[in-house]
């Protein structure tokens, strides 16, 4: 039986603990997750080392999976714009079931080894795409056929399995296990499982994001202003960046669309808009490189 699916012996009365109880058994369950999480890290830096050249080649980034794993692919994929301005074309989301399974389940597609194929073919998977597979069984009919056909297609594959030697993770070109183990509720792999897949995501999409020059410090310096909160961070971190005034910093932001990039360049060099973006452009978009630092 998979770790995944073998009942947690340890709580074999759950439904009778307390509601205190019964909150802070899942609560704690969760940091086994982080555990996971970190015993993977070596693999998770591999990935994002393999995958940079690819994205600088002009290269995607693929998910798939299905049920939790595929909606946490989704989520991960759709933040990467407003976060980073990456474009939605290069974060593409592929789930068992098609969009509509984000919000309903759509029963039985997880086990069509044949649309995982076929989905990886109508999404024109090439060499520089970067395929994540995510599954916590590690087993999932629809995502080994996506990995079978994108590895076909010469894309770089990174499986994620909750299972020690999971056929997506042998499979995959790096193979990433997050051994969270059995689960508070038998079998729920929403939980913990789940919770690392989010970790992992989080930490390989935001470590080469910072690699392709999206972070200047820790400054998210990439951001699409695309609300009102999201133009009063442009403000925010173009003035901690510069120690400019937060009107002169909002007048140079609203001369280059709120890219804080460009402001923090113009600011820190003081020369145009314009030429603080040929900068960063022959800097191949590194603030730090623009700046001569």
């Amino acid at each position: 039986m998979l770790n995944t699916e073998t009942p947690a012996t340890q709580h074999a009365s759950l439904d009778q603990y307390p509601t205190a109880e019964l909150v802070n058994v899942l609560v704690d369950d969760q940091f086994k997750a982080v555990e996971a999480v970190r015993a993977a890290a070596p693999a998770i830096g591999a990935a994002v080392a393999a995958a940079l050249p690819r994205m600088q080649a002009g290269g995607r980034l693929v998910y798939v999976g299905a049920g939790t794993s595929g909606r946490l692919g989704v989520l991960d994929s759709v933040e990467l714009y407003p976060t980073f301005s990456w474009p939605h074309e290069r974060a593409v989301a592929l789930l068992a079931g098609g969009s509509g399974a984000m919000f309903v389940a759509v029963e039985g597609a997880e086990d069509d080894v044949a649309q995982g194929a076929a989905d990886i073919a109508g999404a024109r998977v090439e060499a520089n795409d970067v395929v994540l597979l995510v599954a916590a069984s590690g087993a999932t009919p629809y995502v080994l056929g996506a990995l079978r056909a994108a590895r076909a297609a010469g894309a770089l594959t990174v499986g994620f399995a909750n299972n020690p030697g999971a056929p997506v993770a042998q499979e995959a070109d790096i193979g990433i296990v997050l051994d969270t183990g059995a689960e508070a509720i038998s079998g729920s792999t929403r939980l913990k499982a789940g919770t690392s897949q989010k970790i992992a995501l989080n930490t390989f999409s935001s470590a080469l994001m910072v690699r392709l020059n999206k972070v200047y410090g820790n400054l998210m310096v990439d951001l699409k202003a695309t609300n009102a909160k999201l133009v009063r961070r442009a403000v925010r971190l173009t003035v901690f960046a510069t120690g400019a005034e937060e009107a002169d910093a909002r007048a140079v932001l609203e001369q280059c669309g709120f890219h804080v990039k460009v402001a923090i360049v113009a600011l820190s060099r003081n020369i145009p808009v314009e030429q603080a973006r040929a900068l960063l452009e022959t800097a191949h978009g590194s603030v730090r490189q623009a700046l001569g630092a």
